[in-house]
């Protein structure tokens, strides 16, 4: 097996990043000195791994700093129309390589390195991974903050800086097992704290009408809260523009509770100050499932709150307003709030409270107006389980005045549709804000629908869905509001920082036809339509076995690490055949394992056949309580004990089930699949945007026309991806018919064979019951129709397997794969967002260097 190069031993190869700066890495290796010994206070005798980590982190940061303010300076003279995402998660990942790469450092730093004696990718495998997200959503929000600094536009990412992050994941015989995710016990050496801008939030209280305008009210609470703001800074790619995430942190003030401590229970005052700082503990680690929680209900107002005060403070201090704008009469017009999905929903009463409330020049109907040309909303999701409803009785408790708000909004609303639908009680009570079947309860979504300008889903197909099905009555009655997005990746982080090898291909074919015009250049890294020209050479030897050739030293490498972290040979020859994302019932992992068993079963049955090899690779994190989530990881890796220790199959099939999986991770197996899973159920994925990191990385698609999978075939052509499964149209009539999983289970003997084994107890004899939850559930239960699937499933993964073998027609699909993923940057996606919902064009300046004057009235025209 021949040893692929390192990422160091790549990128000091002359490419497309050019050959280092020597002054400029004298200049580094004195940096990361003066870091070392001044801010962390050791020597080389003395320093860890850790240290030289920190040293150089600060080092990079040092050249973001000048940009960050000279950015924030930009903003104030030329007092842009902002815009601020409010999001509860953002799944940022590792930070250095990103910002090295965005910087155009990442050369010098990497010979900077080499001649200290250090290893540059030891250094980055050292930094915790910031996740502060759970999944897609999470991590759909960092791609968009990289993709609004790289296009120039005036915008903030809000949040919350939880200190506990998505849980890391450990697997013991089989079973998931939590441990807390203490991502900042080492410090975060990309954050600065900024206490000056430290803002009070309310909880509880009670209203208390006022005589200005009845039936307006104040909020009296004396339960505070202090929201301190962490910045961190999101750098575009070369363009000197640096903006800022900044996530708020839960502090106690310091007169908290002793009022209520009248004998001089003076410790206890200061253990209690917990209850308010719990807040900002720990992310709630479910995704697609809503979880009403009081304390998860705090978490979604107190980033809202804290988040108008500081966009109102900025709005009222810009530079062409001082000393102050006293209208708001132009506030939509200097300011848009994208809320990505429902947790950030009760900005809009906020906002309604702080119009009337604090600002009291403003009517309620005025302010109604203000607030609905401020906000935009994001859906993600079509499953029920997802939506959220609050209690009517917590918001009467926790958050009084807003309730009250939300029912003058309602009413407002429903008085329309009475006037327009006289006397049609079922649509009422379908687009009431407020449902009353049981516990009463607010719909999250109908207030933001309500309450925003614009709504917006994040695949064409997942839009069709929510205007024809999830929220009909919404569309009919205002069908402009309702737009598609569909989401998209950043090619800085997930091409350029994950897969050196494919980027110097690129770079190769540049180079290769020198004496003509450019035929990609570097324009594809901000603009990834133009990896469309590749098309001209799929019938190029010499490229399609360079795309073979990183693509097997991508294998080698996950193969070495798979044996270093895992201690289990995989044959590197064989498909890498990866399916990770969250373990959920409607995203099929299940679908996988059976189709796992019943390779397993063709090669028992005549080992001396011939067979492709195969080594599937499964990741992903059930939520804590997800009790069926957590069964169906036992079942893969027991299912993987059998398959892997079993002599007769060898290395034709291996399974490895990737602990604790996320963004660092994913670098890694992203770049060396063959193979990308995407295989939910028709008309339940939103988007994905796994599918568009795997696509851009060469690998083939085997999934449903579900999500984005939809765009993607149409782009690539879906002879080009391995297409099958029922459509939309199939389950619904599937539904309407009635589903009998039996059926299939009698009329499919590979299946029967397959359910006989599980309920068997073959995979587990020691427990046979062990998973009978999971068969009960797939036999009786299953809203996901695994069964009605197999048979094409099995199909389609014996033409994957033919294709293989024939590395020529592969490598010809992999490189029409990512010719096609133009569409699928989020730089495309965020210039829609900014000229269709914000109503801002994205810049093509480029903010000068620190070390130049800044001319605003030159840069602006």
């Amino acid at each position: 097996m021949a040893t692929p190069l390192t990422d160091q031993e790549k990128r000091r190869q002359i490419s497309l990043r050019g050959i280092p700066d020597l002054e400029n890495v004298h200049e580094l290796i004195k940096g990361f000195n003066r870091h070392l010994h001044f801010t962390l206070v050791k020597d080389r005798n003395i320093a860890t791994p850790r240290d030289y980590y920190f040293a150089l982190a600060h080092t990079v940061r040092d050249h973001l700093v000048g940009r960050w303010i000279r950015t924030q300076q930009f903003y104030y003279e030329a007092d842009p129309k902002r815009v601020y995402y409010l999001s509860l998660e953002f799944y940022m990942g590792r930070t250095l390589q990103n910002t090295m790469v965005n910087l155009g450092v990442q050369n010098t730093c990497d010979e900077a390195m080499y001649q200290l004696g250090l290893d540059i990718e030891e250094l980055e495998e050292i930094e915790e991974d910031a996740g502060l997200g759970n999944g897609g959503l999470g991590r759909l929000a960092a791609c968009f903050l990289d993709s609004m600094a790289t296009l120039g536009l005036a915008a903030y990412g809000y949040g919350i800086r939880y200190e506990y992050g998505i849980f890391n994941q450990k697997i013991r015989n089989g079973w998931q097992v939590e441990e807390a995710d203490d991502w900042l016990r080492h410090g975060n050496p990309w954050e600065k704290a900024r206490p000056e801008y430290m803002l009070p939030v309310h909880f509880y209280g009670r209203v208390e009408e006022t005589k200005r305008r009845a039936p307006n009210g104040s909020t009296r609470s004396n339960n505070v809260v202090l929201a301190m703001p962490y910045d961190t800074p999101i750098p575009g790619y070369q363009n000197n523009t640096v903006n800022t995430m900044r996530l708020w942190s839960a502090r106690a003030p310091n007169d908290f509770n002793l009022r209520d401590f009248n004998i001089g229970d003076y410790i206890q005052a200061v253990l209690d100050r917990n209850l308010a700082e719990n807040i900002s503990r720990v992310l709630y680690p479910n995704d697609n499932f809503f979880e009403g929680k009081e304390l998860r209900l705090k978490q979604e107002y107190f980033v809202v709150a804290a988040t108008l005060q500081d966009i109102i403070r900025r709005f009222k201090t810009t530079k062409k307003g001082t000393p102050g704008r006293t209208s708001f009469d132009s506030f939509p017009d200097k300011v848009a709030i994208q809320l990505n999905d429902t947790h950030p929903a009760m900005a809009i009463p906020e906002l309604m409270r702080i119009f009337v409330d604090i600002e009291n020049s403003i009517g309620t109907w005025s302010a109604w107006d203000l607030t609905r040309r401020t906000f935009a909303y994001t859906n993600h999701t079509v499953l029920p389980e997802a939506l959220e409803r609050w209690p009517v009785k917590l918001l009467e408790v926790l958050l009084p005045r807003h309730l009250q708000i939300i029912y003058q909004i309602n009413q407002k609303h429903l008085d329309k549709i009475a006037s327009l639908f006289p006397d049609d009680m079922d649509k009422l009570r379908q687009m009431s804000l407020i449902e009353e079947d049981g516990e009463k309860r607010v719909n999250m979504a109908h207030l933001c629908i309500v309450g925003s300008h614009a709504v917006n889903g994040v695949a064409e197909i997942h839009s069709n869905i929510i205007k024809t099905q999830v929220f009909r009555n919404f569309s009919d009655l205002e069908p402009e509001k309702f737009q598609n997005k569909t989401n998209g990746i950043t090619p800085r982080r997930w091409l350029l920082v994950c897969n050196t090898g494919l980027v110097d291909i690129i770079a190769e074919v540049r180079k290769a036809l020198i004496t003509e015009p450019a035929v990609i250049g570097e324009d594809f890294i901000t603009d990834l339509s133009e990896l469309k020209k590749l098309n001209d050479f799929v019938n190029d030897k010499h490229f399609l076995q360079s795309i073979m050739k990183v693509k097997q030293e991508n294998k080698l490498k996950f193969a070495q690490y798979l044996e270093r972290e895992y201690r289990v040979k995989i044959n590197p020859s064989s498909i890498f055949d990866v399916h990770v994302k969250r373990i959920h019932e409607y995203k099929r992992q299940l679908l996988n394992c059976l189709h796992i068993i019943y390779l397993y079963n063709k090669i028992r049955m005549n080992p001396a056949a011939p067979f492709t090899p195969r080594t599937v690779i499964i990741g992903g994190k059930a939520a804590p309580g997800y009790h069926m989530a957590k069964m169906i990881i036992k079942l893969i890796t027991s299912v993987a004990d059998v398959v892997n220790n079993d002599p007769i199959v060898g290395d034709k099939l291996k399974v490895i089930f990737l602990e604790n999986y996320r963004v660092s991770l994913a670098e890694k197996v992203i770049p060396a699949t063959d193979l990308s899973e995407q295989i939910s159920t028709a008309g339940t994925e939103a988007s994905g945007t796994g599918n568009m990191k795997f696509m851009l990385n060469g690998a083939l698609t085997i999934g449903t026309m579900d999500g984005a999978n939809v765009e993607m075939a149409e782009e690539a052509g879906e002879e080009n991806m391995f297409i099958f499964g029922m459509r939309v149209e199939d389950v619904q009539k599937l539904d309407e018919e009635g589903y009998d999983a039996m059926e299939y289970y009698e009329k499919l003997p590979k299946l029967k064979q397959v359910m006989d084994q599980i309920t068997s107890g073959f995979f587990n004899p020691k427990n046979p019951q062990q998973f009978d939850d999971v068969t009960n559930m797939l036999f009786k239960y299953d809203r996901f129709k695994v069964f009605a699937d197999f048979e094409a499933y099995i199909e389609c993964q014996e033409r994957v397997s033919k294709l293989f073998q024939d590395p020529v027609a592969w490598s010809k699909m992999v490189v029409r794969n990512i010719a096609a993923t133009g569409k699928f940057s989020s730089d495309r996606t965020i210039t829609e967002y900014a000229r269709d919902i914000w109503g801002v064009e994205p810049s093509n300046i480029k903010i000068p260097p620190p070390s130049e004057p800044l001319r605003v009235d030159h840069l602006t025209g």
